[in-house]
């Protein structure tokens, strides 16, 4: 029987440690969760700027919903594209220094609009070994010719451009890795796209409101100029912003061809307005936050500082993602079990997220976490280790 097949695939998954558990959570997003009725200090959040729970983004919300109701109704091409969707889609493109933005509902959906609609079969994608999963997807929905590039190997990406004859090239990049930390070498990648006749498709969704001049993002902080025809920028709402959603922004020709073309746009209902009203307070409390952006880099400080004399190996991460590796999946799960015991969530990341033998502990900070929540799990990390 076909579920058979199921069911014994399930149990080898099990097997290698790979199985994944969903838990309910009984509190709002946060740094105290409470899971079976359990409290916890939560790493796990990519709520970066502790936006998710704000009293701003609630009033907005409360405040969006009575005026607009909850539902768009329909897709943002026939009649689910409302005012506070456009304002929030202005003050991006204003916020981010690019011509025009385009929202959709999710990050996934953003990175499956961008690549089929601008490349297909006789075109070629050059691709970051560690990219996201969604841009993997995109990349095989477009049909173009895929070609992968060891992670920030510029060298390498060079010589497959080189030796490309594709109508259409296109370079796709995470901006910030997520089960990594560090950031793609953005200022290379463009000199490449300009040098070969290529687009540059930045996934920011770990950089937006954290990194750069008023949180604008990864080319901010690389300081890029947005006006270059070349880049087409992603950053998600549902992270640092604090709310859900994400939006595309380029020049004004590429955002009106992702319009016309891009099917995870018009084929989908708009999304709520309620939610593109909290994300215009989101907007403002991203460009005056300075101070969560300085406390953020102060809390990554004081993990690594505690955490140098052990045995755990710490990747070079100048952002909020902080992993720490630990090898082997059993240990992996005994360590992040270990830390759940005493009170600490922090997910152990495994394949295939990650590559074989670099299971890690994914720890996210938040600036809504205090200095006394990263000492609390430093301290326990160190008996551990």
């Amino acid at each position: 029987m076909i579920w058979d097949e199921l069911e014994s695939a399930l149990g080898e998954i099990d097997a290698a440690e790979l199985k994944r558990r969903r838990r309910t959570l009984e509190a709002p997003c946060g740094p105290l969760a409470v899971v079976d009725g359990k409290p916890l200090i939560s790493f796990c959040s990519n709520d970066y700027l502790g936006l998710a729970n704000d009293p701003a983004l609630i009033a907005a919300a409360c405040a969006g919903a009575q005026a607009w109701g909850v539902g768009s109704g329909a897709s943002h091409l026939v009649s689910g594209h409302q005012s506070p969707h456009q304002a929030l889609e202005d003050k991006l493109a204003q916020f981010t220094g690019f011509a025009r933005t385009l929202l959709l509902s999710t990050g996934y959906m953003a990175n499956l609009a961008i690549v089929p609609a601008l490349v297909g079969r006789g075109d070629a994608v050059f691709a970051d070994k560690l990219n996201h999963a969604s841009l993997i997807d995109a990349v095989q929905l477009s049909r173009a010719n895929s070609e992968r590039y060891a992670h920030g190997d510029l060298a390498m990406l060079e010589r497959l451009l080189a030796k490309s004859c594709a109508k259409r090239k296109l370079i796709v990049t995470d901006a910030v890795f997520s089960m990594d930390g560090d950031l793609a070498p953005l200022p290379g990648l463009l000199e490449l796209a300009e040098h070969y006749d290529a687009w540059l498709v930045v996934d920011d969704a770990h950089g937006f409101g954290v990194l750069g001049q008023g949180g604008r993002g990864s080319l901010a902080h690389f300081a890029i100029d947005a006006n270059n025809p070349r880049l087409v920028y992603m950053g998600t709402l549902g992270k640092a912003a604090g709310a859900s959603g994400a939006f595309v922004a380029g020049s004004q020709l590429v955002i009106e061809w992702l319009l016309q073309r891009a099917r995870t746009y018009i084929f989908t209902t708009g999304s709520s307005p309620l939610i593109a009203c909290a994300l215009l307070s989101s907007v403002d409390l991203i460009a005056a936050g300075e101070a969560r952006r300085a406390h953020l880099r102060e809390l990554a400080g004081q993990l690594r500082e505690g955490l140098t004399a052990t045995r755990w190996q710490l990747l070079p991460s100048p952002t909020a993602i902080q992993p720490v590796i630990i090898g082997d999946n059993h240990e992996a799960l005994q360590v992040a079990g270990a830390l759940y015991e005493r009170g600490l969530w922090v997910p152990a990341i495994r394949p295939p997220t990650v590559p074989k033998g670099t299971a890690r502990l994914r720890v996210s900070l938040s600036a809504a976490h205090t200095s006394e929540h990263v000492a609390a799990l430093v301290t326990v990390l160190q008996e551990l280790a």
